[in-house]
């Protein structure tokens, strides 16, 4: 398995409140994690840095080897993470309200788990197909379900904004959580929405399509999200496993 991941700060932030990690546990499975931290006068970093950091080094302490054992620990750990997020944010005024989206994978065999809270996503390239795994969990993505938006209008909503999930927020920790089988030659994006709103599906296709390294691919979309504006931090990790199985698990 290989991966890589960069983060940028943008053109419009003064500080970056994305955080990101790959790790390992004891069994050799793998952990990846993008998380995008909002709310207080340094909340955000604290929020995202809290989730990515207690997770990854929970993670690198089991020795699970199903994704069955892995949802279940996943789920748990979600929860318990929340609620210490939940507990900081209530002892310091100044981190009060504070909250992180969170996408993160977990590769097990041939298999992978695709977690979400929020609107940070999850792509997967393959053979000539982008696919988003995630769905958002916003209000904007609401109104586009239930049809009284447009595509086009949700782009450029004046709340796209504004998360109807997130870790740290509420009391409860409510991730979607996925499992899916690897295919040959298979591409994974996790990344926050500063690249999702800078950066078209096709180009992220044609960055995961093109020539380079991995680090090539993270450079040249975050290059791409700054060239259109670079509005807020820009985070992007690319997984890619060469063979696999197909993804009707032959």
């Amino acid at each position: 398995m290989d991966y890589a991941y960069q983060s940028d700060v943008g053109r419009r932030r003064e500080d970056n409140q994305d955080f990101a990690g790959v790790f390992k546990n004891e069994a050799g499975a793998l952990f990846a994690v993008v998380a995008d931290g909002m709310g207080g006068h340094q909340g955000g970093d604290v929020a995202s840095e809290m989730a990515v950091s207690h997770l990854g080094h929970d993670f690198s302490q089991t020795d699970m080897h199903s994704v069955e054992d892995a949802v279940k620990w996943l789920i748990y750990d979600l929860q318990r993470e929340n609620d210490k997020i939940l507990a900081v944010s209530d002892h310091y005024a100044d981190l009060r309200g504070m909250g992180t989206t969170f996408v993160a994978v977990i590769v097990v065999g041939h298999q992978y788990i695709v977690a979400n809270i929020g609107d940070s996503r999850c792509y997967r390239y393959s053979h000539g197909k982008l696919e988003q795994l995630t769905e958002d969990h916003s209000l904007v993505n609401e109104l586009l379900k239930h049809g009284e938006i447009s595509p086009e209008e949700a782009k450029h909503h004046p709340q796209k904004n504004v998360i109807t999930r997130t870790l740290g927020v509420s009391s409860d920790a409510d991730a979607d959580v996925t499992i899916f089988d690897f295919g040959p030659d298979d591409y994974l994006l996790l990344c926050s929405d500063g690249l999702t709103n800078m950066v078209s599906t096709d180009e992220i296709k044609e960055a995961l399509a093109g020539p380079g390294t991995l680090d090539d691919k993270c450079a040249q979309l975050i290059g791409w999200a700054n060239d259109a504006g670079g509005l807020d931090n820009i985070t992007v990790l690319i997984l890619h496993r060469q063979g696999g199985v197909r993804h009707d698990g032959k």
